[in-house]
């Protein structure tokens, strides 16, 4: 059996940015309109649910698979942005609130990309 270190999730600055994007996709969805919280809305916390989840999932894996499941992370956070995106040609969102979450994205994004680099 291969020894392997378990990182502790709630310590990952990784995890921490990502849970401070998912608390606020969930303020920022409450203000969109009632026909869009069984589509957009419910994708948008869908996503941000699961960048967070597949970093304390992949916490307890091999490196490999700690790997592959910060890939799915960083897919997750690439399909927010595009819905961020969304949002604001929809005029759910103010350019100023896209920019801001696009920023912060894109910190957790690069902040992944490294330390998934350190497993590899």
């Amino acid at each position: 059996m291969t020894d392997f270190k378990r990182h502790n999730f709630k310590r990952l600055k990784i995890w921490q940015m990502a849970m401070e994007i998912a608390n606020t996709i969930f303020d920022l969805s409450i203000i969109f309109p009632n026909e869009e919280k069984f589509g957009l809305v419910s994708q948008m916390n869908r996503c941000a649910v699961s960048i967070p989840s597949n970093i304390a999932e992949g916490s307890s894996r091999t490196d490999k698979s700690f790997s592959h499941l910060l890939d799915i992370s960083l897919g997750s956070s690439f399909e927010l942005q595009t819905q961020l995106i969304l949002c604001n040609s929809g005029r759910y969102i103010a350019e100023e609130n896209l920019n801001i979450l696009e920023n912060k994205l894109q910190e957790f994004q690069k902040a992944t990309m490294t330390f998934q680099n350190t497993l590899n």
